[in-house]
Parts: C-alpha cells; structure tokens; sequence
C-alpha cells in the first residue's frame, strides 16, 4: 500500500503542477519528474509498475475473503486493463509505431481522454477499492474471520465508533 500511495502522490502531484500552478504538461513530472526527469518519460517504467502491481494483486488476493476479496478482484480487474493500457504504450515506445497516427505511444483511451486525466483515473479506481478491501480486510465479520488465514485473523475485532 505504501508504493501505491506514493505512486497515486505522484500523480496528484503531476496534476497540481498542471493545474494549480499553470506549468506545461511537459514540465510536470511530479515530485520524481523533478528530480530524474528522463526516469518519468520511461515508457518501460511505466510498465513496469503496472506489471509490478498487476502481479502484487495476484499474489495477495489468497489473503483476502468475502466482502475485502469481492474489492480486492475489483481493484484487480481493474489493473488487467491498466496493465494492458501500459503494455500498449511499451509496445509502442519500442517498435516505434504509434496507435492513432499520434506523435509519440499513445493508449487506447488516449484517444478520448487526456494522458494525465486518465491515468489519474486509472490509478484513482485501483487504489479505492484497494482501500476498501483493507478496511473490510481489518474488520472482518465472524463467518470471515473463520475464513482468514493470515494472522490478521488473530486480531481481536476492532471496535467501530
């Protein structure tokens, strides 16, 4: 959760550089654009944190039942098409060739909405239901509980206000 919170900062960084203090799209890198600029322009790190996030989703939804596992395979479903999205780009970056007759690796969606918008979008819709899956995850009902492997199950409930 923390590489997803740092990474969905990045992008609430980038946008307030865009939006709130008027900077070109190609100046708002976020707060790592800042200091390695070349790294953000990466079409390849892109992916892979996509893929890195694709396969992180994988490997824990075991640890998640009912009502936190229904959100966690959202998030996850989700990300497959994220993922796909990068791995276009990748694609693209790397033949050369670009989708749309467009200037530079371009994603399907691109082609209806803003680069910048829409991955905000994409990595907003991940993380909520990630979000949504550890809040049932840490407060699981007593039939989930039975269910629970991890060792999040030897925790006393927690008590809600």
């Amino acid at each position: 959760m923390a590489i997803v919170t740092a990474h969905w900062g990045e992008h609430i960084a980038q946008a307030l550089q865009v939006y709130l203090w008027n900077w070109p799209l190609s100046k708002a890198g976020g707060l790592l654009g800042l200091v390695f600029p070349v790294l953000v322009k990466q079409e390849w790190l892109h992916y892979g944190y996509a893929l890195v996030m694709l396969i992180g989703l994988w490997l824990l939804r075991d640890g998640f039942v009912g009502r936190s596992r229904r959100w966690w395979m959202i998030a996850f479903a989700i990300q497959v098409w994220h993922h796909l999205e990068h791995f276009l780009l990748f694609v693209q970056a790397l033949t050369g060739s670009y989708f749309f007759n467009a200037a530079a690796p371009t994603s399907l969606l691109q082609a209806a909405f803003p680069r910048l918008e829409l991955h905000l979008f994409y990595n907003a819709v991940v993380f909520v239901p990630m979000v949504i899956a550890m809040y049932y995850h840490s407060r699981p009902t007593t039939e989930e509980r039975s269910a629970m492997t991890c060792s999040c199950a030897r925790r006393p409930r927690l008590a809600t206000a």
